[in-house]
């Protein structure tokens, strides 16, 4: 790996690991509905700036419709479960369970789409299931049912992305393919839609919600043009660059930078007992994605 993508690897890693930050600053204050709206909307809208100022032709290819679905399933609805999940963890945790993204992935892989587990994966399945039970039975900073909630909550949305992998691979790459900028936008203008009558009916029933707070605003600026838009260009580009699977390694490098923002900007402090599940979890991902073969899920989802 060159210097250059290793910089990259570090730079998307901090920027993943700030959303949870972010998130947990605006969903308390906005609600989910509101958050993960916003966050999309301005995904949406940065990389259509992107897309512009790099002259890229927005072109589908006919895969208007699967592009727009992907983005449902990629951001609009994972978006909304890491928001609910704000309002209810501290948001060290919520980086650390986004790393369960490939141990969900092979669930889903050998469920509903014939794919083998080795036994070395099938290790790491377990093991992660024990670190998960570890992180939901061990807190003492919330009431249990907050841990409960929160953890479930994360654990959706990274299923949903470990199933998004197998689908873009089914309706995008085994098709033709198509530019990674432009599945990229079309699955924020698909999440901006799905998102949008939830925003809507959501401003009727919580009108009172107070929209003058300027770190909030800053939050979801933050969230839609770093941590999607940005975000997004550095993840395809290291794809291209490195690998899938090399590009995977980002999952170890998110939990420690979500933990070291809450703390630095919240002072979110994390049971210790939550580090050992932490640990196993992050060993039971090593199992995962190791790579013991060359077949592998081919995934362009976003991990955040």
């Amino acid at each position: 790996m060159k210097a250059a993508d290793f910089v990259r690897l570090i730079l998307l890693a901090a920027i993943w690991g700030a959303s949870f930050l972010f998130m947990r600053i605006a969903a308390p204050a906005l609600g989910a509905i509101n958050t993960a709206f916003f966050r999309v909307l301005f995904g949406f809208i940065g990389l259509g700036c992107i897309l512009l100022v790099m002259r890229t032709k927005i072109n589908f290819q006919g895969k208007t419709t699967t592009s727009l679905l992907l983005g449902v399933i990629n951001s609009g609805f994972p978006f909304l479960m890491y928001s609910v999940a704000a309002r209810l963890l501290p948001a060290g945790y919520s980086a650390i369970l986004n790393a369960t993204t490939p141990l969900m992935g092979a669930l889903i892989g050998f469920c509903l789409f014939k794919e083998k587990l080795s036994v070395k994966k099938w290790s790491g399945v377990f093991l992660g299931l024990i670190g998960i039970m570890l992180v939901t039975t061990t807190d003492k900073l919330n009431s249990a049912n907050n841990v409960v909630w929160g953890v479930l909550a994360c654990l959706i949305a990274t299923s949903c992305y470990g199933f998004a992998g197998f689908l873009t691979r089914k309706w995008i790459s085994d098709k033709g393919g198509l530019d990674p900028k432009i599945v990229a936008f079309g699955s924020q203008m698909g999440a901006t839609l799905f998102l949008l009558p939830f925003f809507g009916f959501s401003m009727v029933v919580s009108p009172v919600t107070n929209w003058s707070i300027l770190e909030v605003w800053a939050s979801l600026l933050a969230l839609g043009f770093i941590c999607t838009a940005l975000a997004y260009i550095l993840y395809f580009k290291l794809i291209t660059d490195i690998g899938p699977m090399r590009s995977l390694s980002v999952t170890f490098l998110i939990p420690p930078f979500g933990i070291l923002w809450s703390y630095l900007v919240l002072g979110e402090q994390l049971n210790p007992a939550f580090y050992y599940g932490g640990a196993v979890v992050a060993v039971a991902i090593w199992l995962i994605v190791s790579p013991a073969k060359k077949s592998a899920v081919q995934s362009t989802g976003d991990l955040r």
